[in-house]
């Protein structure tokens, strides 16, 4: 089956620091959207990959982009939000695949998880990785705040993936500021959400602490 990987790195990392979007920030030497493509080079030797870039990065991400076969990377501009700039690169997917969904500063991402979200996808129409809470959790209410079952909370990661006439269709609704990720917009269609194992290394790449651990994370796995 098609496989297309819409990468979304159209945000300005601000939280990041410093004058360039962390998405384009060297790590371990290489762009961090370098090594979130290398993933997924990786994992397929024919998925599409689609960049979701800012509009004024469009030459920074060609740049990337030269070091992978050109002909399995297309490239759009993003949105004003996450759910704009996924329906741009939705609509270069033009025939029925598995599509996975990607923030860039995923960028620890591996290519036995991209598989394991596609087979899960094949089985079931989609694949959310999530991990456990480790901390203990409250959540904020009316009167104050109140303590949840830690047990019972996912914290969910990206690839997420999603056959593509499920996600393109979900797609089509108008915004909503609840629509925080993809799996929050297909299940407002009806679309049962089926969470898989993710992985503890799947970082998002946020703040500067961040950074020091995917640096660590990348020299463990040079030395393996």
């Amino acid at each position: 089956m098609y496989k297309y990987a819409i990468i979304v790195a159209g945000g300005a990392g601000i939280r990041m620091g410093g004058d360039v979007p962390k998405q384009f920030q060297l790590l371990k030497g290489k762009p961090v959207l370098w090594h979130t493509l290398k993933a997924f080079t990786d994992a397929y030797d024919d998925v599409q990959m689609i960049l979701v870039l800012p509009e004024n990065y469009m030459d920074t991400g060609e740049t990337i982009a030269k070091e992978f076969p050109l002909h399995r990377i297309r490239i759009t501009t993003g949105g004003a939000t996450r759910f704009h700039s996924v329906k741009n690169g939705l609509r270069l997917v033009d025939t029925h695949a598995i599509v996975f969904v990607h923030d860039a500063v995923r960028c620890l991402v591996s290519p036995q998880l991209i598989r394991r979200c596609a087979e899960a996808a094949l089985e079931k129409d989609n694949a959310i990785p999530s991990v456990a809470a480790v901390d203990t959790i409250r959540i904020q209410t009316a009167s104050g705040n109140e303590g949840i079952e830690r047990n019972r909370v996912r914290i969910l990661q990206t690839p997420q993936t999603f056959f593509s006439n499920i996600i393109k269709a979900a797609f089509e609704q108008p915004y909503q500021e609840s629509f925080t990720d993809e799996a929050s917009v297909v299940e407002r269609t009806g679309v049962k959400i089926n969470l898989i194992e993710g992985e503890a290394n799947n970082i998002k790449i946020t703040k500067p602490v961040d950074w020091l651990i995917a640096e660590r994370i990348l020299e463990d796995r040079e030395i393996s």
